[in-house]
């Protein structure tokens, strides 16, 4: 089998979901595996998200920068202004840094593989908005109760830690 590299993967559900969290897990998975993971997040609180203030980096932005980079002992932070492109083009640009997987948080209705992850009972009608989900992740028996007989993934209680190592082994399979 051919290598896809990036392997690209979301992990959506509605705010206060656990996506962080379980993006943050995932990670330390996947490099304890050997994989480099990137992450795109959209911010979907509406407008903007938080920079520094007072920093260099903000400081050239708010004088006008379209972008900013800022190097140190081999961190890179870039910030830029007013740049309003597609997720695939954000994904082009994570692909520069040679990530075996691309983790996206959010953009619930793009095409990609995805887990899904449900919090109550009013998250449900996510099962049929979203598409390509590859596995759920619930919070409450009421919901485990109602994804039993309906639907043909797999599904995983939010603590069970075979969530993090199917999704792991499913994105490892997928990079080799």
């Amino acid at each position: 089998m051919a290598l896809v590299k990036p392997v690209i993967f979301q992990i959506v559900g509605y705010q206060n979901s656990g996506k962080t969290t379980f993006i943050e897990r995932l990670i330390k998975d996947l490099k304890g595996k050997g994989l480099r993971s990137a992450v795109i997040k959209h911010h979907g609180h509406g407008g903007k998200p938080d920079l520094v203030d007072n920093k260099d980096s903000t400081k050239y932005l708010s004088a006008g920068a379209a972008a900013s980079i800022i190097e140190g002992d081999g961190r890179l932070l870039l910030q830029v202004e007013k740049w309003e492109n597609s997720l695939e083009h954000q994904i082009e640009l994570m692909s520069f840094f040679d990530p075996d997987v691309i983790l996206i948080e959010g953009y619930k209705q793009k095409k990609y593989p995805k887990l899904l992850i449900l919090r109550d009972l009013e998250d449900l009608p996510l099962l049929k908005s979203v598409t390509n989900i590859a596995a759920v992740v619930y919070w409450k028996e009421c919901i485990r109760e109602h994804l039993k007989g309906h639907i043909n993934i797999p599904c995983f209680f939010i603590k069970d830690e075979v969530s993090i190592s199917w999704t792991v082994n499913l994105l490892k399979k997928s990079v080799k």
